[in-house]
């Protein structure tokens, strides 16, 4: 849902940026999401750069798309997709503008070019595992 676009009644999400706040579209995400009645919120917890074995992938951009790759696989088998995603919260260990320019384009690709959801980055000094440099947990909407 773009700037200034009438939310639907219908919709069991609605993402918006309201007039009087900046657009945060070239940053990746929505200043607000509505969660209409009758739905039910599914809970991702957060997901890192480790593949399907444990194996953390070697970089920060990989670490990156794995972790939304990570997502969308969880996102499907609650029979969600990244359209239904009202929050993400990312952690990212020694956070600095370089790594945000890294994550843009990720989640843009992550998310297909849709309007993204809201979100919050947490800088943080180290995660779980050795090694470890991002991490993203994500609450989807669907209907009940």
């Amino acid at each position: 849902m773009g700037q200034n676009a009438e939310p639907s009644k219908t919709a069991a999400l609605v993402l918006t940026n309201p007039k009087g706040l900046f657009d945060p579209s070239p940053y990746g995400f929505s200043h607000v999401a509505q969660v209409a009645p009758g739905t039910r919120l599914v809970y991702i917890a957060g997901q890192g750069g480790e593949n399907e074995t444990g194996q953390l992938q070697p970089d920060f951009r990989m670490q990156v798309r794995q972790a939304f790759s990570n997502v969308r696989t969880a996102l499907a088998a609650a029979g969600a997709n990244v359209g239904d995603v009202a929050k993400l919260t990312m952690l990212v260990v020694d956070h600095s503008e370089e790594k945000l320019r890294i994550i843009g384009p990720e989640l843009d690709q992550a998310w297909n070019g849709a309007m993204k959801p809201t979100c919050t980055l947490i800088p943080v000094p180290r995660l779980a595992l050795d090694g470890m440099l991002f991490e993203v947990e994500a609450v989807a909407v669907l209907r009940a």
